[in-house]
């Protein structure tokens, strides 16, 4: 996908044994709330192909089951990532893969906040207030190259 590696040997994790998530969660109708949980999010990001690599969010340890929260009450989810490189050119695009998976599975009830781990990218701030701006996600989703490159890394693989 990128032809120059800032991570040119990234440590490569086993994936955990996976659940089935539903398709999308969206609830049944307006008026059944079914509570949505930490594995069930996680399930959805876990096969994000990394921008760089040929190998998954969850192998490379981006994105952690521990790092999702949610609060159903007030329908608010945060997941928080953490990039392999302390200055990782992909994390945007990561990030912005993440939001736009929730965008595509979750019910529109809920809020839900992307952030990079605290400490694990040498622009964590700018990085955080792009990836919760609406207006800068906007934008990027009309860049045609940039929906091209999210779309590849949502691309289901076909693994067993």
């Amino acid at each position: 996908m990128v032809s120059e590696l800032i991570n040119a040997n990234p440590i490569v994790y086993e994936k955990k044994e996976r659940r089935a998530p539903r398709s999308t969660l969206i609830d049944v109708d307006e008026y059944a709330v079914e509570p949505i949980d930490q594995q069930e999010i996680f399930d959805h990001l876990r096969d994000i192909k990394d921008p760089e690599h040929p190998y998954s969010l969850e192998e490379l340890k981006v994105i952690t089951e521990d790092a999702i929260e949610i609060d159903d009450k007030r329908n608010h989810v945060t997941v928080t990532f953490t990039p392999t490189v302390e200055h990782c050119s992909m994390a945007t695009v990561i990030g912005l893969c993440l939001r736009v998976k929730l965008m595509r599975c979750l019910p529109s009830r809920y809020k839900v906040d992307i952030r990079v781990a605290p400490g694990s990218h040498a622009t964590e701030a700018a990085v955080n207030k792009q990836l919760n701006d609406k207006e800068r996600v906007a934008a990027a989703l009309e860049n045609p190259n940039l929906v091209d490159m999210v779309n590849e890394c949502l691309a289901p693989s076909y693994e067993p």
